[in-house]
């Protein structure tokens, strides 16, 4: 992976509990790590989410899949409150996020937003379509315009 140039990975399915013999070769190599962090993560996790990742810390913002969502769960903000008080690297949230209020929501709280399902129902509805590319690029614009400047 540091040979083609990969800077890190998003491990996802490595249980962070488990993690020391996985992410020791990797950092060996200069290859960094994102773990995530779920709403019902118990504080020892949050601390070992804080220890293994590098780059940012990906907050899952709800419990289950990810997917579109026509709310934003209540259990983002005090995830992020409890993130913030083990770890002083950036916190991205994603799972759910597909709407301009979303993205400002979450956008006034964390350091990042996390876009996939949205993009993806596009390239599944639109794939073929000469406009993919724009209808791609108009939802990125809408949810970045939503940002707060910071």
């Amino acid at each position: 992976m540091a040979e083609r140039g990969v800077d890190g990975s998003l491990l996802t399915d490595l249980s962070v509990e488990e993690a020391d013999p996985f992410v020791r070769p990797l950092r060996e190599r200069g290859l960094g790590t994102v773990f995530l962090a779920a709403p019902t993560s118990p504080p020892a996790r949050l601390r070992l989410v804080a220890r293994y990742s590098t780059g940012f810390v990906y907050l899952v913002s709800r419990a289950g899949v990810t997917g579109v969502r026509a709310s934003l769960s209540d259990a983002v903000a005090p995830l992020v409150e409890r993130m913030r008080a083990v770890t002083e690297l950036p916190l991205a949230v994603g799972f759910g996020i597909s709407k301009p209020e979303h993205a400002a929501a979450v956008g006034a709280m964390a350091d990042g937003v996390v876009v996939g399902s949205a993009f993806v129902r596009i390239v599944g509805e639109h794939g073929k379509d000469e406009t993919l590319e724009e209808r791609l690029e108009a939802l990125a614009r809408e949810l970045a315009g939503a940002l707060p400047r910071k």
